[in-house]
């Protein structure tokens, strides 16, 4: 078989998967969204992820507390969905620049993000004519928890 150009940039594309941990046909943006039935700002929450460039499944459980049990999100973190992107767990109204920033520095000993609570103006939750409030963003894990930055609306404050 002739080796063409084609064929060893699809080779190359392979091997790099192979090397990042993921397999062919993988979506390394991927956002596994579980979320309770009807809830319409959780739809707000994907539909944000999918502007910022992640693609974006949802599933809808009435066993939404056992399903975050089962995840080990820390029970006063809790909200209505939890997503899953790879190893990391995304817990509320999580902004993609927070995601982006889980992705590229790794916090070790921590695996997730969340928003607790449910901030108007957070991605999902905006209300038309009232005032974003400020909320954190708490990064959790093995290793603990800290508060990583503040937001108002999709705006970084800290």
């Amino acid at each position: 078989m002739q080796l063409t150009r084609r064929r060893a940039l699809i080779g190359g594309d392979t091997l790099a998967s192979f090397a990042c941990g993921t397999h062919a046909g993988a979506d390394p943006l991927h956002v596994a969204v579980t979320k309770g039935p009807g809830c319409e700002c959780c739809d707000g929450w994907a539909k944000h992820l999918r502007a910022n460039g992640y693609s974006v499944s949802v599933t809808e459980s009435d066993e939404l507390d056992s399903v975050k049990e089962k995840l080990g999100i820390p029970a006063d973190l809790r909200t209505c969905h939890t997503g899953q992107l790879g190893s990391y767990l995304l817990e509320g109204h999580v902004p993609a620049a927070a995601i982006a920033y889980l992705l590229s520095e790794k916090p070790e000993g921590l695996t997730g993000l969340a928003v607790p609570g449910m901030p108007v103006g957070a991605p999902g939750m905006e209300v038309k004519g009232a005032q974003p409030q400020e909320y954190a963003v708490i990064l959790f894990g093995a290793a603990g928890r800290k508060e990583w930055a503040k937001f108002k609306g999709l705006n970084r404050i800290t």
